[in-house]
C-alpha cells in the first residue's frame, strides 16, 4: 500500500479545493506529459540502433510515413505537393513527429493519473497499439520487407512500456488527506501531491532528464549507425570517367540572357526532387549492383565499375514531373553522363513479346515505360550529372533518365534492377494508383519573369521564361498582353529537341492592370491547348497567364 503525503492544511486565502488543487493537477498533467514524451524518445531511439542492425529494417515512423505515402490518394498527394512542394516529406515527417508526441503525451498524462494497475495496463496498451501500427506497416510498404522489419517497432514499444512505468514509479503520486477544522466539525478532503515530496519530485526529475539524455544519444548513434554514411564518402572520392565524345559546351545563345529568366542548365542544388523516399537512400558503391533480368535472353549483373567501365555518353535532357501544374518550376534541364540503356538491353538480348522496361529502386519503387520509347533516344543509365556524380538525392550511384516521358514512368532512382516484362503482367508503382502508363511529356510553356503580381513601371518590359516538348521540339512561342493578338516571342536557340527553349519578347507597359498569357507551338503544328487539366493522370494542360500592375 503506497504512504500517504499529509499536505498542510489550506489557509483562509488559500483553499485546498481551490487554486492550489489546480495547480497540482496541472503539474500533475504536465509532469504526465513530459514522462510520455521521454519514453516515446527513449522507444525510437533504440527502435534506431535495431533498424540500423536488423537487414531490411527502418525506423517505425519512416514505416509509418511510407505507409501514409503509399495509401495516401491521389488528390491529397497534389495538394501535398501544391502546399508544400519538394519540402513534401518534410511536412509528412513533422506531422507524423507531431501527432506521435501527442499520442505519448496523452499516453504519459493517463498512465500517471491511475491508480497503480490501471496506470500500468493504461501504459501497456497505449504504447503497445503504437508499436503494433509500426510492426503493420513495416509489413505492408512497396518493399516487401521480411517479418524481422517489424522487429525495431516491438522492441521500440516493449523499452517505452518499460521506462514509463519506470518513471511513474518515481513519479509516485500519492492520495493525500488533509482534516480541517470548519463549524466545529472534523472534515476530511481528498488532494493529490505532485511526485511526493521534494525528494521523489527530484527523483523522478533526474530520471526525466536522464531518460531524455539517454535517448538523443542512443538516437543519434542509431542514426550514425544505419545513416549509409559510406554513400557520401564514396560520392566524394569517386571520380567518374570521361564521356568517349564529350559534348562542346552549350553555346551562349541558348539562353535569353534576360534579368529573371532561369539559367537554361539548372544548378544540383536548385534541381526538383519528387519521389516517393521518405528519407534519402544512401548506397555507396561498394557492394552496390545492376540487375538486367525479366524477359530476357542473357540476364547479367553489373557492379559499379563494370557499369563504369563500359562506353560513357552525354546528353543534354530536360525533365518534367508529372505533378507540375500550369506554369511550376517542376521541371529542370541537366547534362547527363551515363551508359545508352539500349546498348546494355542489346547484349541481354530482350524477348521479342516484352513491351514494358521496369525500374526497381533500392527502396522497392518501380517505375514502368514502354520499350517502344527506346527509339534511338538518348535513354541513360546515368551516373553523372552536370559534371559531377550524381547527388545522393537525386539518385547515386545510378539512375534512369529517358528524354520525353514524365518521371514517374522512366526516372527511377537508386537503381538496382532493370526488368524486362509486359504491361498486362505488371503494373509500376503509379500506374497501380491510377496514373496513365506512357506518360508522354506534354507541350508547355511557362513566364519566368515578371513574377505575377508584380508592380512594374511604364515603359520596356521584357517578358522571358521556358516552352519543351521533348523529343518533338519548340518551333514558336506567342504571347497575348490582355485580350490582344497573340504576338511570336523570340526564340533563343536549340541546344536539341530533348531541351526546352527559352525565349523573350520586349513589351511597352502602360499603366494599369494587365493579363500576361503564352503559348507554345510543337514542330510540325500542333499548338498548346488552352484547356485546363489537372496533373492527375497524365499531366496538366492550360496556358500560363500572370496579372502583374503598371503604375
Amino acid at each position: 500500500m503506497e504512504p500517504a503525503t499529509t499536505l498542510p492544511a489550506p489557509t483562509d486565502t488559500e483553499p485546498l479545493d481551490g487554486s492550489r488543487r489546480r495547480r497540482a493537477r496541472l503539474a500533475d498533467t504536465l509532469l504526465g506529459a513530459l514522462a510520455g514524451l521521454a519514453a516515446a524518445l527513449a522507444g525510437l531511439a533504440v527502435a534506431e540502433v535495431v533498424a540500423a542492425v536488423v537487414q531490411d529494417a527502418q525506423s517505425p515512423v519512416l514505416d509509418v510515413a511510407d505507409r501514409v505515402v503509399d495509401g495516401a490518394p491521389i488528390w491529397l498527394k497534389d495538394l501535398a505537393i501544391d502546399w508544400f512542394g519538394t519540402n513534401d516529406k518534410v511536412a509528412l515527417l513533422v506531422g507524423i513527429a507531431v501527432l506521435l508526441a501527442a499520442y505519448a503525451a496523452l499516453v504519459g498524462v493517463i498512465g500517471l493519473a491511475r491508480r497503480r494497475l490501471l496506470g500500468i495496463i493504461a501504459i501497456g496498451v497505449g504504447v503497445s497499439l503504437f508499436g503494433l501500427a509500426g510492426a503493420y506497416a513495416s509489413q505492408s510498404t512497396r518493399r516487401d520487407a521480411p517479418w524481422a522489419a517489424a522487429v525495431p517497432s516491438l522492441v521500440g514499444a516493449a523499452v517505452a512500456v518499460g521506462v514509463l512505468i519506470g518513471l511513474r514509479h518515481l513519479f509516485r503520486t500519492r492520495p493525500a488527506t488533509a482534516t480541517t477544522q470548519a463549524d466545529g466539525a472534523d472534515t476530511t478532503t481528498g488532494a493529490t501531491a505532485v511526485a511526493g515530496d521534494g525528494g521523489s519530485r527530484r527523483r523522478f526529475l533526474v530520471g526525466l532528464g536522464t531518460t531524455a539524455a539517454g535517448a538523443a544519444v542512443v538516437g543519434a548513434a542509431g542514426r550514425r549507425l544505419g545513416s549509409g554514411s559510406g554513400a557520401a564518402a564514396s560520392r566524394a572520392d569517386l571520380v567518374l570517367p570521361r564521356a568517349s565524345a564529350p559534348l562542346p559546351a552549350a553555346p551562349a545563345d541558348v539562353a535569353v540572357g534576360v534579368d529573371g529568366a532561369v539559367p537554361f542548365f539548372t544548378p544540383n542544388a536548385d534541381f526538383y526532387r519528387i519521389d516517393t523516399a521518405i528519407t534519402v537512400p544512401r548506397v555507396p558503391i561498394d557492394g552496390w549492383e545492376l540487375a538486367v533480368d525479366g524477359m530476357v535472353e542473357r540476364p547479367r549483373t553489373l557492379d559499379f565499375e563494370e557499369l563504369t567501365s563500359r562506353e560513357l555518353v552525354e546528353a543534354d535532357i530536360t525533365m518534367t514531373c508529372v505533378s507540375n501544374e500550369v506554369g511550376g518550376d517542376l521541371a529542370g534541364t541537366a547534362r547527363w553522363l551515363g551508359v545508352r540503356l539500349d546498348d546494355l538491353l542489346d547484349e541481354v538480348g530482350v524477348d521479342p513479346d516484352a513491351d514494358q522496361i521496369v525500374g526497381h529502386s533500392v527502396d522497392g519503387y518501380t517505375c514502368g515505360f514502354p520499350l517502344a520509347a527506346l527509339d534511338g533516344r538518348d535513354a541513360l543509365v546515368a551516373v553523372g550529372m552536370n559534371g559531377e556524380p550524381l547527388p545522393l538525392e537525386h539518385g547515386y550511384p545510378a539512375r534512369l533518365v529517358v528524354p520525353g516521358l514524365y518521371g514517374y514512368v522512366s526516372a527511377t532512382k537508386w537503381l538496382e534492377r532493370i526488368e524486362l516484362t509486359r504491361f498486362d503482367r505488371f503494373d509500376q508503382y503509379w500506374v497501380e494508383r491510377g496514373w496513365d502508363e506512357t506518360a508522354p511529356i506534354k507541350l508547355a510553356s511557362r513566364i519566368d519573369t515578371p513574377r505575377g503580381l508584380a508592380t512594374l513601371e511604364p515603359g520596356t518590359v521584357a517578358i522571358a521564361g521556358v516552352a519543351w516538348a521533348q523529343t518533338r521540339g519548340v518551333e514558336r512561342v506567342e504571347v497575348q498582353i490582355d485580350d490582344g493578338d497573340w504576338v511570336e516571342a523570340d526564340l533563343a536557340e536549340e541546344l536539341n529537341v530533348d531541351t526546352w527553349r527559352q525565349w523573350s519578347l520586349p513589351w511597352e507597359a502602360t499603366e494599369g492592370r494587365h493579363t500576361i498569357r503564352v503559348r507554345a507551338i510543337e514542330k510540325g503544328g500542333p499548338i498548346q491547348t488552352a484547356e485546363r487539366a489537372e496533373p492527375f493522370p497524365s499531366g496538366a494542360t492550360g496556358r500560363h497567364q500572370i496579372v502583374v500592375i503598371v503604375r
